[in-house]
């Protein structure tokens, strides 16, 4: 039972691989912006109580790997992420208000089932040389 977690009445491994994109797909997610935004990612985890086994920021979308507990929504997880960056970075960086919200409504997620823990982050290792 390597990789479950355990809480007083729980055993499990609830894991999600999430996608998404700046409005637009425009590729703003660089430099001092990407260096801010991969730490306010990992305050929110840290805030959720959730794990962050991977992230990879690229300039126009970022893949985020998670591990949570099975009491938070998925949607929660990606609503509380993109809502308090988006807040802050718009207030840090104002080239961003040029856009009419930073994030797109949408986002992808998968849960590990037909594909290894490896694969995925293997794939998003991948990505941040692109």
């Amino acid at each position: 039972m390597g990789n479950y977690q355990h809480s007083r009445n729980k055993t499990y491994l609830i894991q999600y691989h999430l996608v998404w994109c700046p409005k637009r797909r425009k590729p703003v997610l660089v430099g001092k912006i990407k260096e801010r935004l991969e730490q306010i990612i990992y305050e929110v985890a840290d805030e959720l109580g959730i794990k962050i086994l991977r992230l990879a920021i690229n300039p126009d979308h970022l893949h985020l790997f998670v591990s949570a507990y099975p009491t938070i929504p998925v949607h929660k997880i990606v609503k509380r992420i993109k809502g308090k960056s988006s807040h802050i970075l718009r207030q840090e960086f104002p080239e961003l208000l040029k856009l009419p919200s930073l994030w797109t409504h949408s986002y992808f997620v998968a849960t590990i089932g037909n594909v290894s823990k490896e694969t995925i982050e293997k794939y998003i290792e991948a990505q941040k040389g692109r």
